[in-house]
C-alpha cells in the first residue's frame, strides 16, 4: 500500500514540469518498495502489482515531460533573438506592407504568411535578403558539376539567390555559415542543402569569415517536390539565436 501511494504521488509529480524533482525521488522508491512486496508470503499481490505498473508508468511520463521541458528550454535560448523585417523596395512591398496594416492578424512571416521574397530578415549579428527563387532550376543544377544528381522521381532542384551581411561587432568576423535558409514543403517537411549534396552554380560560400558591413550572396540548390514546389515556403534564421522566419517562393 505505501508502495502504491508513493507511485501515485510520484506519477502526479512527474506530470509537473516545474516539480519533476520529487517525482523523480518518488518513483524509485515505489518501484522498490513494489518488488519487496511482491515477495511477501501470504500477502494479496493486487496492490503490488499496481504499484509497480504505476511506477513504471510514471518514469516514462516523467522521461517525457521533462524532455519536453528541455526542448523548450533550448529553444527559448537559442532561438529567441530579436528578428525584425523590412518589406522589399517597390510597389509589391509597398502593397504588401498596407495589407499588413489592414489585418493586424495577418501573423506575417508565419507559413501560412509569408514575407514577400526580397525582405530584409535582420537579427542582431545578420542581415539577409532572399534575391530570387527559381523553381524548376534541375537543368542548370545537373550542369554545374559533374558529380552533380539528378533529382529523385517527382522532384526537382530549386534555385535559391540570397545575401548575407555580417552586422555584428565581433572583431573576428563570423561565417554566414550561422544564417540557414531552408526549404518546407506543403506537408511541412523541412529539406535543406545537406539532405541532397549538390554543387549550385554560383554557390554560395558559407566558410569565408565576414566582417562588418560584408556580404555573401550566392545560390543553393534544394531538391524539392515537383507537383507543390510553389507551395512551399522559405524558412530563414538569420544567425544561429535568431527567431526564424518564412519567406514565399514566388
Amino acid at each position: 500500500m505505501i508502495a502504491l501511494i508513493a507511485a501515485a504521488i510520484g506519477f502526479i509529480f512527474a506530470c509537473m514540469p516545474g516539480a519533476l524533482i520529487v517525482g523523480w525521488v518518488l518513483l524509485p522508491i515505489a518501484f522498490v518498495l513494489a518488488i519487496v512486496s511482491l515477495f511477501i508470503k501470504r500477502k494479496a499481490k493486487w496492490t503490488g502489482v499496481t504499484a509497480l505498473i504505476v511506477s513504471i508508468v510514471g518514469t516514462i511520463v516523467g522521461f517525457v515531460v521533462f524532455s519536453s521541458v528541455v526542448a523548450t528550454s533550448f529553444d527559448n535560448a537559442f532561438g529567441s533573438g530579436d528578428t525584425t523585417v523590412a518589406p522589399p523596395s517597390g510597389d509589391a512591398g509597398a502593397k504588401d506592407q498596407a495589407a499588413a496594416k489592414e489585418d493586424p492578424a495577418a501573423n506575417a512571416g508565419t507559413r501560412e504568411n509569408p514575407y514577400p521574397i526580397g525582405s530584409v530578415i535582420e537579427s542582431d549579428d545578420w542581415r539577409v535578403v532572399i534575391n530570387s527563387v527559381k523553381l524548376a532550376a534541375t537543368e542548370s543544377v545537373v550542369a554545374a558539376n559533374q558529380f552533380n544528381e539528378a533529382p529523385a522521381k517527382g522532384s526537382e532542384y530549386a534555385l535559391i539567390n540570397y545575401s548575407a551581411t555580417y552586422v555584428g561587432d565581433d572583431a573576428d568576423g563570423q561565417m554566414p555559415a550561422f544564417v540557414s535558409v531552408d526549404y518546407v514543403t506543403a506537408n511541412g517537411t523541412t529539406v535543406n542543402r545537406l539532405d541532397k549534396s549538390v554543387v549550385a552554380p554560383k554557390a554560395f560560400d558559407t566558410s569565408s569569415t565576414l566582417y562588418k558591413g560584408g556580404t555573401a550572396t550566392g545560390n543553393i540548390a534544394i531538391e524539392v517536390p515537383t507537383a507543390t514546389a510553389g507551395k512551399g515556403v522559405l524558412a530563414v534564421r538569420p544567425g544561429m539565436v535568431a527567431d526564424k522566419v518564412f519567406v514565399a517562393v514566388k
